[in-house]
């Protein structure tokens, strides 16, 4: 099934998923450029104690990890954004902060991790610590 845009760009392909139809481009990439703001703001984090990481299953997003913790950031608009909530590392993936029967705990697929106390007021720390340093950026 060819649509207009398909037959416009040759390197277009069809992509069927769910109700939705979307066209995915086979164009490389470019590699990101930062602003000023940007620059200064990963500079505090570098400060604040966090490393960068690239995780292949985020690839878009650059993850920001200390003691454990992930946070993935959306360098696009000129500023840092927080593309999803604090996560904990489990193997390849991060667990998200999930309550659940037995108590709270990080979940990652069928992985899952409790949430001790002692981790929670890491996850706490780290939260506010990533939010403040987000907020500084304006």
């Amino acid at each position: 099934m060819m649509n207009d845009e398909s037959r416009r760009c040759p390197r277009a392909r069809p992509f069927q998923h769910g109700f939705s139809y979307f066209i995915i481009h086979n164009f490389p990439m470019a590699e990101p450029s930062f602003t000023p703001t940007q620059v200064a703001t990963l500079e505090r984090f570098l400060s604040a104690g966090f490393t960068f990481v690239t995780m292949e299953r985020y690839a878009r997003y650059l993850g920001a990890e200390k003691d454990g913790f992930i946070a993935l950031l959306d360098p696009s608009g000129g500023g840092i954004k927080l593309f999803s909530q604090l996560g904990y590392r489990i193997g390849e993936g991060i667990g998200m902060l999930v309550e659940r029967g037995a108590g709270k705990a990080f979940v990652w697929k069928e992985q899952a991790v409790a949430a001790t106390p002692e981790l929670l007021a890491a996850y706490d720390r780290i939260k506010e610590q990533l939010e403040e340093l987000l907020n500084r950026q304006n």
